[in-house]
């Protein structure tokens, strides 16, 4: 409107209207004003790609590779790192879910190398094979926290500190429980049948639970009928133990190294017409689990998983207090272990010995499942 105005009143001022001069005052008005939004816009959105770059200032960039979500418990310890590294805590992260490849796993890695993030978060899907991507974060001096499995590297100054369990003890826990409960019920250790369905091979996990089996196996004089792995899930553990029933029908213990591979195996038993339970002497096949996620805990109430050994994903606190210790030049412990439990439903057994430790075995009520985060 503003342009049109000023139109007439040029014209009115001539004696005559040259229409070539109009339009030329028209299209050059035009441009000025265009030139002045492009000039307006151009520097406004400069100013935004700076108010970012100092947004983005404030956090520390943390990249997280997260081996997968093949369990409850590895949804829950995405869920807790993802909520303690979070920009409320002053981090920004950068998430990563290679879903059980190593391979991904070290293309994240790289990638965060790249993106010169401040720290990087490793759950790395087995043990070995780190040594020369480690190498290239500790060359470009960025800091690597792993947590939950470790990792077998020549150097361990490779990384600079871990978070997890102790799954060695882990299974002394289980398997002490295991011989103090067949002794109290009568049942002679040359009578159990054990198959353990083990998690994925090379997994931390994996080897601490399989061998604290082997080793008590040795010890009581347990025999283990098969050990057979099914990657910590819920489908392949049920494929599993469907085979197992049908080569060996005398099995009365099952070994699951987590939560979802004894939900598995308890369809498998169930749907074969056996029973699940502690009645061993009467044919139930008794279930002992690890991880302690609701899911397995359920199980346990309704009495069909008699122990579950617990392996807290709970892992997000301790990442950022390590974080916020290195960022600030503080003493660190290199390796912080989680706090965990045992349960059951039965009294039968409420503490075992370890080592010369004595560890209490909690007996679920609902209430104490309510109250559980994850």
């Amino acid at each position: 409107m503003m342009i049109k105005k000023l139109i007439n009143i040029t014209n009115k001022k001539t004696k005559y209207k040259i229409p070539g001069r109009t339009l030329f005052c028209k299209t050059f008005l035009l441009i000025c004003i265009l030139a002045f939004v492009i000039t307006g816009c151009g520097a406004s959105s400069g100013e935004n790609d700076e108010d970012q770059e100092a947004e983005q200032s404030k956090y520390l960039n943390v990249g997280f590779s997260q081996l997968g979500a093949e369990s409850d418990w590895r949804v829950a310890n995405t869920e807790s790192i993802k909520e303690s590294l979070s920009r409320t805590n002053g981090i920004e992260l950068l998430f990563d879910d290679a879903q059980q490849k190593q391979d991904k796993q070290i293309l994240a890695i790289r990638n965060f190398i790249q993106q010169e993030v401040d720290f990087i978060v490793l759950a790395p899907v087995t043990e070995t094979g780190w040594d020369t991507v480690l190498q290239e974060a500790k060359d470009a001096e960025i800091p690597v926290i792993i947590v939950d499995r470790m990792v077998s590297v020549n150097d361990t100054y490779l990384y600079t500190a871990w978070v997890g369990s102790d799954f060695n003890k882990e299974a002394e826990i289980a398997c002490e429980w295991l011989n103090k409960f067949t002794a109290a019920k009568g049942i002679l250790a040359s009578d159990l049948r054990i198959v353990d369905i083990q998690g994925t091979l090379g997994a931390t996990a994996q080897i601490g639970r399989s061998n604290g089996l082997l080793y008590a196996s040795k010890k009581y004089g347990w025999n283990i009928v098969a050990s057979i792995p099914a990657d910590y899930t819920q489908a392949k553990a049920k494929e599993v133990m469907q085979s197992l029933l049908k080569d060996h029908d005398d099995i009365n213990v099952v070994y699951c190294e987590n939560d979802n591979e004894a939900i598995g195996a308890i369809e498998a038993i169930e749907e074969s017409g056996r029973k699940v339970g502690t009645d061993i002497k009467n044919g139930e096949i008794l279930i002992i689990s690890f991880d302690a996620a609701h899911s397995g805990l359920s199980k346990v109430l309704e009495g069909k998983i008699a122990l579950d050994v617990e392996c807290n994903p709970l892992q997000g606190e301790s990442v950022l207090k390590l974080i916020n210790e290195v960022k600030e030049g503080n003493d660190f412990q290199k390796y912080t272990y989680i706090e965990e439990s045992a349960f059951t439903a039965d009294d039968t057994v409420t503490n075992v010995d370890v080592d010369g430790e004595k560890y209490d075995i909690t007996i679920l009520t609902q209430e104490i499942l309510d109250g559980r985060e994850y």
